[in-house]
């Protein structure tokens, strides 16, 4: 049996009204189609649902028995779907965000702050973890989506580039390096490098980077968290290679950052389960974070060279 849903509501009007032609104004069909919407279903179902006369419409028996269950089915079907409707618009509830964590620290308090202005009855809780524990996160549907480092090469997520960034040299403001405005990779040739462990997601890039380069240096120090690389720096045990999105330097140190060529970037990604829809408030705030990567790279267009 093939009924479709406007041949029910068509017989239902009928049914309510007693009248062809009055159940095509409430329902916005002329009398002839709804009197051909009629005459299909009775022919699909095998049976007269209407008895016609010239002064009016009867429900037979099978009609009657129809109508009565309809009305109540097609009203629960049309509740539902307003529901449906109404969560697709719905922007409230938890969104789980995981991010490495030079991403926790430099942009996503930018994007909570939006996020508090544009959906103040959503309440996100950022994770900040490790570029390994924010994949798995993901796959695990612990979070709802996540913030990493890239070029990734990954099968079961669904990324998005949503920024690219250089790296960028980190000495002391008396290093031999700082008089030049453009440093060449290969003028870390034989230095002490402190840089971030593997647990961070630009330490394999920086890695290839240096061999690409064909950059012999020493790394005497491997740290976990990216604010401890200025001490490191600071206190003269080595120079660094950071990712723009570190800046700016915190005030009152000795330190500065400059520009590497040939330019080496690293990619900012959105990342998701494959597949998978996000809830509509997590959609909101996952295009807020493309918003601000957005408006990040608007400004340093205007921001002066390092």
């Amino acid at each position: 049996m093939n009924c479709t849903l406007r041949q029910l509501r068509v017989f239902v009007a009928v049914a309510q009204q007693g009248s062809f032609s009055q159940a095509g104004q409430t329902i916005g069909l002329s009398q002839s189609a709804v009197s051909h919407s009629v005459k299909e279903l009775e022919s699909e179902m095998g049976i007269r649902l209407l008895d016609r006369t010239t002064r009016e419409v009867m429900l037979t028996e099978a009609g009657e028995q129809l109508a009565s269950r309809l009305e109540r089915l097609l009203e629960e079907l049309n509740t539902t779907l307003l529901d449906v409707r109404s969560y697709g618009q719905q922007r409230s509830g938890t969104v789980r965000v995981a991010a490495s964590q030079t991403i926790s620290a430099h942009l996503m308090p930018q994007c909570l702050a939006a996020s508090q202005v544009n959906f103040p009855e959503i309440k996100i809780m950022l994770r900040d973890r490790p570029q390994q524990w924010v994949l798995q996160s993901i796959r695990n549907a612990e979070v709802d989506f996540g913030i990493v480092i890239g070029p990734l090469q990954v099968d079961d997520l669904e990324c998005e580039v949503i920024l690219d960034e250089p790296f960028l040299l980190l000495c002391r403001q008396d290093d031999p390096l700082a008089s030049m405005q453009v440093i060449h990779w290969q003028m870390l040739n034989n230095r002490q490098l402190v840089l971030q462990d593997y647990a961070s997601g630009s330490r394999l890039l920086i890695d290839e980077a240096l061999r690409l380069q064909k950059v012999q240096a020493e790394i005497v120090q491997e740290i976990g968290h990216p604010a401890t690389l200025y001490p490191m720096v600071e206190a003269g045990i080595g120079i660094s290679v950071l990712p723009a999105l570190a800046l700016p330097l915190p005030q009152g140190r000795p330190l500065l950052v400059r520009r590497m060529t040939p330019e080496i970037n690293r990619s900012i990604m959105l990342v998701r389960r494959k597949n998978r829809s996000l809830t509509p408030a997590a959609e909101a705030i996952w295009q807020e974070v493309r918003q601000q990567a957005l408006l990040l790279t608007q400004q340093r267009k205007l921001m002066p060279a390092f």
